[in-house]
């Protein structure tokens, strides 16, 4: 017996687009900026940071269609709607992370081991890495409102912030290369960027995983959600009880309660059932809790029971 409640996800939706509309206009403006630097300046470490922030745009775009696709409402074939694309858009973030990191690394490595030393300018390196410094840090701001309640905008978000250190790490290595001449900083730079890039792509990788995988979300814990439900009147026992997510913030609960007789015959179960939704609402942040209501009798036919 399920309790049925829609959370239309509008408002949201709609404060998502105008922020991601926002971060792509300035990221693509600096994308232009930051590799025409590169090419002026002959830095490696403005064409991996251009290069980062370019993927910074392409997420955000993919981050852009996802909330758009997100938003439509369910189907008789997509009960749920579309919420999971926002998800597998950020595992395409997580993974274009990780690719950017790997080809910064090895390009760098082979420099250092060369003993390659371009010739820089110095200067186009440092007023481009503020500006695009500058770019980023606006962009952080306005996706900073929406990374809690979308994995998406964590997403995006994760990668500007990685682009904003990268950028400081660019400005840091005009300073060095201004101040010593030591053009190695410019590949010292670069592995920089990608190290600060890695840990990143991982932790957003690992929370998809943990949403596909329906594993039970963070902060959950399933001990005190059965403990909170045993404490309402006229339970006497819970079981097959699941906790996952359709995407990070939505949380989906469901479970089957035992109840005592007088409760099934006195027709009281649903009241019984607002009193659970209220729990898991108020409690446990969760946005869709389903129960199923079974008297006392039927709990020894439950062959397949677990806690």
């Amino acid at each position: 017996m399920g309790h049925d409640h829609s959370h239309a996800p509008e408002v949201r939706s709609a404060d998502d687009r105008r922020r991601l509309v926002i971060a792509i206009v300035v990221i693509g403006s600096g994308v232009v900026l930051q590799f025409t630097g590169a090419l002026l300046s002959g830095s490696l470490a403005l064409l991996a940071d251009s290069a980062h922030m370019l993927s910074d745009l392409a997420g955000l775009v993919i981050a852009l269609v996802a909330v758009v696709i997100a938003a439509k409402p369910p189907t008789p074939t997509q009960t749920f709607g579309r919420r999971r694309v926002e998800v597998l858009a950020a595992m395409a973030n997580a993974l274009m992370l990780g690719t950017v990191a790997i080809v910064v690394a090895i390009e760098a490595i082979g420099r250092l081991v060369r003993g390659e030393e371009a010739e820089l300018g110095a200067t186009v390196m440092l007023v481009t890495g503020i500006v695009g410094g500058l770019c980023n840090l606006v962009a952080l701001l306005v996706l900073s409102g929406g990374r809690r309640g979308s994995i998406n905008l964590r997403g995006a978000y994760l990668e500007v912030m990685g682009d904003l250190l990268g950028s400081v790490a660019v400005v840091a290595a005009a300073v060095v290369l201004m101040t010593t001449g030591f053009a190695s900083a410019d590949s010292i730079a670069s592995l920089l960027i990608a190290a600060l890039i890695v840990p990143r792509a991982y932790a957003l990788l690992a929370d998809v995983v943990r949403v596909l995988s329906e594993s039970v979300p963070r902060g959950t814990d399933l001990a005190a959600v059965r403990e909170h439900i045993l404490q309402l009147p006229g339970v006497r026992g819970v079981h097959d009880v699941h906790a996952w997510q359709i995407t990070p913030g939505e949380t989906l609960f469901s479970a089957h309660v035992v109840v005592d007789d007088a409760c099934t015959m006195a027709g009281d179960s649903h009241v019984l059932l607002d009193r659970l939704d209220s729990c898991l609402r108020e409690h446990f942040d969760v946005v869709h809790p389903t129960f199923q209501i079974e008297a006392a009798a039927h709990e020894e036919h439950e062959v397949n029971a677990h806690r």
